[in-house]
């Protein structure tokens, strides 16, 4: 295959047809993006694994019903994402939904105590110690939060395409997305304003 052949688009109609070079093409091209996924959300590397699997899967057997109204890609993300909440309810059954509201999503935000760490240095903010510290921080957003989070400030989904890949409307992405950025800094603040006074 030439590099010509694989930056071509997907071709949605030779998936349908059962062309198994275009759906290896389609494996290919979005695998990264979906373990990714499933590693921000489960944080196990077995897990995401199993996700990237069985995302793959439901996507062949289901490729028929694919009306095309979306793109592949927020497709395979919707597919991948309740795989992982799946997992997630299998092994942690007190998960809640991530369609659930959050907790007073319609009153206003409490201040946060932000500090300013406007001067540190690019290299400390991506330091292996400043991204570990970001990831931890990602983690602990609750889940409705963190896959708004994800999809949209780490994957590059657009508001939309998220909106459609958590079936909530653009509205609650934009309060979930507020807030995740929000909590974040918050944590970031903290830590990174520690360094700044140390």
């Amino acid at each position: 295959m030439s590099s010509e052949d694989r930056s071509a688009p997907i071709s949605l109609e030779a998936l349908r047809n059962g062309d198994r070079a275009e759906f290896a093409r389609l494996v290919d091209t979005h695998s990264p993006l979906v373990f990714r996924l499933g590693m921000k959300i489960l944080n196990n590397p077995q897990d995401a694994e199993d996700v990237l699997q069985e995302t793959f899967i439901k996507a062949y057997r289901h490729l028929a019903g694919f009306d095309g109204r979306s793109s592949l890609s927020t497709w395979l993300y919707r597919i991948a994402t309740n795989e992982a909440l799946m997992t997630l309810r299998r092994k942690r059954p007190e998960t809640i939904s991530y369609d659930e509201p959050v907790a007073n999503e319609t009153e206003p935000q409490e201040p946060l105590q932000i500090v300013d760490w406007c001067c540190m240095p690019e290299e400390e903010l991506m330091s292996a110690e400043g991204r570990a510290h970001l990831d931890k921080a990602i983690d602990s957003l609750p889940l409705s939060l963190r896959l708004a989070f994800v999809l949209r400030d780490i994957e590059g989904l657009s508001t939309r395409e998220t909106a459609e890949v958590l079936e909530i409307s653009e509205m609650a992405v934009k309060t979930r997305l507020s807030r995740a950025r929000l909590r974040l800094r918050e944590q970031l603040s903290a830590y990174f304003g520690e360094r700044v006074q140390g």
